[in-house]
């Protein structure tokens, strides 16, 4: 392990060389509050790739799927990788659709409410914002554990360096300092992602250790098609996919997207390119399994590596981490930042852009704290995502079919959405048990919505067809 001082000083050098880039961009294009939170029409396809992929592997990497190949084997990482995949893919219709009718707009939040009026805008809006602090909390939770396992610093510590650089730079520049930051973090993530996985292999001992130990142990990890791995790929598909379409930094790249063709070549490659990463992130939760190691499912990766590693090695793992990290939380920053600026105009309709810019940043800093408290409290990773994936699931059909049928009104989306809810919260598995009903709570709060809202179509009485020229007149331009 390495000494506390040492660690702290890479840490904080690193984590400063991150936020200088970005500060010096922000500095050099300093925009108005439009410019802060959408960026519209200003990135190209190669941008919006590198972006995409950058928020997309957050420091959860290093954790999540390792500890789903734990218990789900080969079929779960599979139904990870996929699931990160699928939301790119449905993002591109999805996003030519939305530009389409509302080129002016910033956020989902925008269309609920004037396509589905009040009660469903305050359900997309709590859903959407706590996902993103899930989402936060997560990705710092997962550098302070890693920092943890490679120097005795305390997870509070590593948690407030990480949160601090990070605001410093997004609050500074918005969104566009984001996209630059994540170009240049991708180029720091890619090499030592690399050498990660060929220190993994050695330390593994290649594939015949892990192979013998899984035949001998547990065979079901290498079944794809055995009922358990089949379960747990079902639902890290259905959490991951539908998760993607309700995080604001993904809709902020579909407006940011200089056109059609940079939105479909971004989220497409951005797509493939993230997923077979994700899925050799999982194998090593194999290794963990066939190697017999001892210690806790959620940290797979750190117990393969750990044995025995040199110094330089371990910093570069926190670099890798620090990379990781303040790519995917500086879109999660960015992200939440829009909608307090964006549905915080909505409730100071006369507030001008430079006060709803202070605002979001002031409100964003006190957001921070509860964050780093959740962080430092070194929570599953893996169980923080699937808290905020439940939500969005249930809201995920009853919010999207609105964008194509004309007759599915505002009173069957939010009882939809209840219905998903309450079908899937009342099987959700406690923090600690086991995970036997995972796969049902995911499928009742995904399908009841599917069921309940054709149901109310064809039940309630016929209303007026939604004109779909009124989403373009409820998007605000922010100007100053």
């Amino acid at each position: 392990m390495l000494a506390t001082a040492n660690a702290l000083w890479w840490l904080t050098a690193f984590a400063v060389l991150f936020a200088v880039p970005g500060m010096l961009y922000a500095r050099r294009h300093r925009e108005n509050l439009e410019d802060f939170i959408i960026a519209r029409n200003s990135q190209g396809a190669t941008a919006t790739v590198l972006t995409l992929m950058a928020s997309t592997m957050g420091t959860w990497i290093l954790f999540g799927p390792a500890q789903a190949a734990t218990w789900g084997g080969l079929a779960a990482i599979s139904g990870y990788a996929l699931g990160s995949l699928a939301p790119r893919l449905v993002m591109i219709p999805l996003g030519r659709r939305l530009r389409e009718l509302s080129p002016r707009g910033h956020s989902l939040t925008e269309f609920v409410m004037t396509r589905y009026g009040r009660p469903m805008y305050a359900f997309t809006l709590a859903i959407m914002l706590f996902y993103l602090f899930i989402s936060l909390a997560a990705g710092i939770t997962a550098i302070a554990r890693m920092v943890g396992l490679l120097a005795p610093v305390p997870l509070w510590v590593t948690s407030s360096a990480v949160m601090a650089a990070t605001l410093l730079y997004t609050l500074y520049g918005g969104l566009r300092a984001s996209i630059f930051t994540d170009k240049v973090q991708m180029l720091v993530i890619m090499p030592l992602l690399g050498t990660l996985l060929i220190f993994g292999w050695q330390a593994a001992g290649g594939v015949a250790p892990t192979l013998d130990g899984l035949k001998a142990t547990a065979p079901q990890l290498l079944d794809i098609t055995a009922p358990g791995g089949l379960e747990a790929g079902l639902t890290f598909f259905l959490a991951v996919m539908l998760t993607g379409l309700f995080y604001q930094g993904n809709w902020q790249r579909v407006y940011a997207a200089r056109n059609d063709r940079a939105v479909r070549l971004g989220f497409l490659l951005g797509g493939l390119l993230s997923a077979p990463m994700i899925f050799v992130m999982g194998l090593f939760g194999l290794a963990f399994v066939g190697l017999g190691l001892p210690g806790d499912g959620s940290v797979a990766l750190f117990s393969v590596l750990l044995a025995d590693i040199p110094d330089w090695f371990a910093i570069g793992l926190i670099v890798l981490g620090l990379a990781l990290v303040m790519s995917s939380a500086d879109t999660t920053i960015s992200a939440a930042s829009s909608m307090i600026a964006v549905d915080g105009g909505r409730l100071l309709p006369k507030a001008s852009g430079h006060r709803l810019m202070r605002l979001s940043r002031w409100l964003i800093c006190l957001l921070a704290l509860p964050v780093t408290f959740v962080a430092a409290q070194g929570y599953s990773v893996l169980y923080l995502f699937l808290q905020a994936d439940l939500l969005c699931c249930a809201a995920a059909f009853p919010v999207f079919f609105g964008l194509f049928n004309r007759r599915f009104d505002g009173r069957a989306a939010v009882l939809a959405t209840l219905c998903g809810l309450v079908a899937g919260l009342a099987i959700f598995p406690a923090p600690g048990d086991a995970l036997d009903t995972l796969m049902e709570s995911f499928l009742l709060a995904t399908f009841t919505p599917v069921a309940t809202g054709l149901i109310l179509l064809a039940l309630l009485p016929a209303k007026p067809r939604f004109d779909f020229t009124m989403l373009s007149a409820g998007a605000r331009r922010f100007e100053g």
